[in-house]
């Protein structure tokens, strides 16, 4: 794989990264609150489909391989995403 498409699939983890903390923070009270068996289906579809669309589009960027730097970048997005969108879990859950 060249140096191009490693970047390209970097800054991919990295936006992604931030994409799954916008729909966490989006869907924190379907995740976390509610009875249990709803909890784990709806934690089990939205892993699912959220996996799925990273390694779909991944798969279009470079052929679906994935380095550990993939994943790391994916989680420094997170960590920077849910700093600035933790606002909209906060606002959804005070207007229940």
């Amino acid at each position: 794989m060249n140096l191009e498409i490693q970047i390209q699939s970097l800054i991919f983890s990295l936006v992604f990264g931030m994409f799954f903390s916008l729909m966490f923070n989006l869907f924190y009270k379907h995740l976390f609150c509610g009875k249990l068996i709803l909890r784990v289906v709806t934690n089990l579809i939205f892993i699912t489909i959220n996996t799925l669309l990273y390694f779909e589009i991944l798969r279009m960027i470079n052929n679906g391989i994935i380095h550990l730097y993939f994943i790391i970048a994916m989680i420094i997005g997170f960590v920077l995403g849910n700093v600035k969108t933790k606002v909209i879990r906060k606002y959804r859950l005070e207007s229940l």
